[in-house]
Order: structure tokens, then C-alpha cells, then sequence
């Protein structure tokens, strides 16, 4: 059962001049940027770049995988980031057919799981995924930690994405907010910071990188008993690059997803939230998806 959040109106002031017309949409070309799989790591939405750029963080005393099959980015318009994400992960599985953005909201607005586009709950997102796309889902829940972040990588490595709420910085990085800047994004591959000693099999060796390698071709056997490092490589609807984010940050912000945010709360509109809140609905939960059989 949902709730809507709304806040008190207030006395309405005298009628405010018509509104300018709104404008014109933005053409497919600037919404959408496919990402294309390439030999190597190539360019990658930014990925090398993006790797060059925080090398200094990847202690050399450890061997480093990366595995990642990239997303296409797509921007939302509005509180549309569970929506985006969602198309995100669905065009990443190749599925038969495309199935447009608007077709998602429009089922989520049906059921009942979303008013504005918002998503504050995991379990209604995996449903809307398996209603939409042909696919399965596993929500995970009890937080990112342990067996959860095994199976995640697991995911990962057999080249499948997750979904993950989180709270949303400035940089759109995973922050501490209670909950008050509630976002999603979608996990695609991650860099793996492995014990020196481990023997990988087959993987090529960055040219500008080194101790950093590339995994060959997507494997569903990632080597977690060698795992002592782990950051994610992720998007989300306000930009169309990568962010490498450590897994112990999204972890820490996806458990402490608590609150609605008092400025949600008093904007006037309507949000679907659980009935046990954002707690219920986001708070230590994950969506994995891949294609049905």
C-alpha cells in the first residue's frame, strides 16, 4: 500500500501572468548517447580518461581487474532517475526490442508505483522491470555488505547490471543525506583490487596503466576469495560519463536511506512512497537483472 506525500497548501497568491510555452524537446540525439563496445578500453564514455585520471588512488601493491560492459547514458527530465536508470539496464541487457522511455512511465504511472516518475521502492521497481522488459529480477535487501556484495560482483562479472539507490551529491556521488537526496543509478563493471600473488588467467595488461588489467571477455567466476578492493562503475540520469565510485561509499549510502525529504515533502506535489517510508522502500536494497532464459 502507498501513501501520497503532499505538503499543506498555502493561501493562494493572485493569479500569476499565462507562463511562457514551454519548450521544444530535446531531440533523440542530445537525450540519447549510445555506448559502443570496443577491443580494449577504448573510450568508453570517459572510462579512460576517467581511470587515467584517479590512478593515484589504486595502491600498486595490488593487481587490478576491470571488467565492465558499458550502458547507453540517457538524461532525465524531472524526478525521472529510477525511470532512466531502469531504461539504462534494460538496453544494456540487448534485448529483442527497444522499449522507450515513455512506455516505462506510463506503466509505472498505471500501476500506481510512481506520480511525478519518482521510484521509492525497490520491490516496485523489480516488478515494473519484469512487466517491461523481458527479463528476471532479485531485489536484494539487507544491505550491500557480505553475501550481497558477492553476489553483486557475481552479477557483474557475468555481465548483467544492478540498480542501486542512493543519496546523491553535488557530483552526483554517493553522499550521506538520510535519504533527503534519494537518486538511482545502474552498476554496469567495476575495478577489482586483487592480492598480488593471484594468478589471472588470459587478461591483457593497460598500455598506460600498470598492474591495471583488462578482463578478456565477461566472466561469471570472479575471483572473490582474491578481492580486497572493490569500486564500481556506474551512470545515472544527470550525466552521460562514468563515475568510479568505492563500493564501501555506495554501501554506506544505500544503508542509510532513511527519511523523505522535508523539501519533497513541502513542494506541493505528489510522490508515491511506501508505507513504511523511503526506509521501507529503498534503505540496504538492490536490483539485479538479466535476461529470462
Amino acid at each position: 500500500m502507498a501513501e501520497a506525500v503532499r505538503s499543506l497548501a498555502a493561501k493562494s497568491p493572485p493569479a500569476p501572468p499565462p507562463p511562457p510555452p514551454p519548450p521544444a524537446p530535446r531531440s533523440a540525439a542530445l537525450l540519447l548517447a549510445t555506448a559502443q563496445e570496443a577491443g580494449g578500453l577504448g573510450d568508453r564514455d570517459g572510462v579512460r580518461e576517467l581511470l587515467l585520471r584517479q590512478k593515484s588512488r589504486f595502491s600498486r601493491h595490488l593487481t587490478w581487474l576491470l571488467f565492465l560492459r558499458p550502458v547507453p547514458s540517457l538524461i532525465q527530465e524531472g524526478p525521472q532517475c529510477g525511470l532512466v536508470a531502469l531504461w539504462m539496464a534494460g538496453a544494456h541487457l540487448c534485448l529483442p526490442s527497444e522499449v522507450p522511455l515513455e512506455r516505462i512511465r506510463q506503466v509505472a504511472l498505471a500501476r500506481g508505483y510512481t506520480a511525478q516518475g519518482e521510484m521509492f521502492s525497490a520491490a516496485d521497481m523489480a516488478k515494473l522491470a519484469e512487466e517491461v522488459f523481458p527479463c528476471e529480477t532479485e531485489l536484494l535487501s539487507g544491505g550491500l555488505q557480505g553475501q550481497n556484495h558477492d553476489r553483486i560482483l557475481q552479477h557483474l562479472g557475468a555481465g548483467f547490471p544492478v540498480l542501486i539507490p542512493y543519496d546523491e551529491d553535488y557530483n552526483h556521488e554517493p553522499c550521506l543525506r538520510n535519504g533527503y537526496k534519494a537518486h538511482w543509478a545502474v552498476a554496469s563493471g567495476a575495478l577489482l583490487g586483487l592480492k598480488s600473488d593471484f594468478h589471472l588467467p588470459a587478461c591483457q595488461e593497460d598500455k598506460d596503466i600498470p598492474g591495471l588489467f583488462h578482463a578478456s571477455h565477461m566472466a561469471s567466476a570472479v575471483p572473490l576469495e582474491a578481492v580486497t578492493e572493490t569500486y564500481l562503475l556506474s551512470k545515472q540520469g544527470k550525466s552521460c560519463r562514468y563515475q568510479l565510485w568505492s563500493y564501501a561509499q555506495i554501501q554506506q549510502s544505500n544503508a542509510q536511506l532513511t527519511g523523505f525529504s522535508p523539501r519533497r515533502a513541502a513542494d506541493g506535489r505528489v510522490y508515491i512512497v511506501p508505507a513504511g517510508g523511503v526506509q521501507e522502500g529503498l534503505c540496504g536494497q538492490a536490483v539485479l537483472l538479466q535476461p529470462r532464459p
